[in-house]
């Protein structure tokens, strides 16, 4: 998942003096999928090696455990850019909210919502409970330019944190956006070194449609690339699902099947509903490993992690690297 060096106590043995031993634990969140994106959820700890830096470590802690402690942050784009889907995101978002926290009894997930256009605001703070998120994102109407950079540090830094965090729960950012921004004070290549810093894993539901240029894409991929989440882009085969789209002509000389119609909806509806399944079943079901790196002080400030398994034709997803300490 991440990286966070730690302060470990070592019990003293029987009449000798108290000590504490420093030492850095690395926690690394790792996905796993086959060749058609499906999640693979039945490997052990002999298929896992990972490495810092090139060199292989020893791994002290493995964990396949399913519903992880997880707090997850939304970020929501309300950027004049959404308005075109807005009401299809508009309920994406509720449906993740409700997904994450309705059914749990054990309160392991917490949620909070950021929303951005010119500028960013925390809408609602951490909370177990999904009603007041979901109230919020109902009175919610975009218009605006795109401070997403900003906003994400926001998400980062704002939040009430839970006590655990960002160890257990892990903490996970899902950004509803096309990525582009024309607003923020800071810049992408801070806003990752910032979520790499503070542990958080990046997933984008992006709303650009099929068709249409999309200057945001580069920066949605690295920040999901970077901190080891992934895109989801719903609206990118709705077509191929809606049998004649844009084929069978009217007697008003248009077309059969046009944006709004039921068909196209339907196809839309469906599209939204598998990408937050995705998103909120990978983010609840990662592989949990940790390790004491044996490697010297290194001259770069980020420290290289690479996860191999030892299965073939499948997808590792990890973040990149990790910080040895905090900002």
């Amino acid at each position: 998942m991440a990286a966070l060096a730690q302060t470990a106590s070592q019990k003293p043995e029987a009449e000798a003096p108290s000590f504490k031993v420093q030492r850095s634990e690395v926690i690394v969140p790792v996905t796993v999928t086959d060749y058609k994106g499906r999640l693979i959820s039945n490997l052990t700890r002999s298929d896992f090696k990972v490495f810092e830096n090139g060199r292989e470590q020893k791994i002290e802690y493995f964990s396949a455990e399913h519903n992880q402690p997880v707090v997850v942050g939304l970020v929501l784009d309300l950027s004049s850019g959404s308005r075109i889907h807005w009401k299809n995101f508009q309920e994406t978002a509720m449906e993740m909210v409700w997904a994450l926290l309705s059914d749990d009894k054990d309160k392991k997930y917490s949620g909070f919502l950021v929303t951005f256009s010119t500028e960013a605001e925390l809408a609602v703070n951490t909370t177990a409970e999904p009603e007041p998120i979901v109230d919020k994102i109902r009175t919610l109407r975009p218009g605006g330019g795109a401070a997403l950079y900003d906003a994400i540090v926001m998400a980062i830094n704002k939040h009430q944190v839970i006590k655990g965090e960002p160890i257990e729960p892990r903490r996970v950012l899902i950004v509803f956006g096309d990525g582009n921004d024309n607003a923020s004070k800071y810049t992408l290549d801070q806003v990752i070194e910032m979520a790499q810093r503070s542990l958080v894993t990046i997933y984008v539901v992006s709303t650009q449609a099929f068709g249409f240029a999309n200057e945001g894409a580069t920066a949605i991929t690295r920040l999901t690339d970077e901190t080891g989440g992934r895109v989801e882009t719903p609206l990118d085969g709705v077509y191929a699902d809606v049998s004649g789209y844009l084929s069978k002509p009217q007697d008003a000389g248009n077309y059969s099947l046009v944006v709004g119609s039921g068909a196209y909806s339907a196809a839309v509806a469906q599209h939204m509903f598998d990408a937050i399944t995705k998103v909120a079943g990978e983010i609840t079901t990662q592989y949990i490993l940790r390790y004491i790196p044996d490697t010297s002080q290194s001259a770069r400030p980020l420290r290289a992690i690479k996860v191999t398994v030892d299965v073939p034709d499948v997808t590792v997803r990890t973040r990149r690297g990790y910080y040895p300490f905090a900002p």
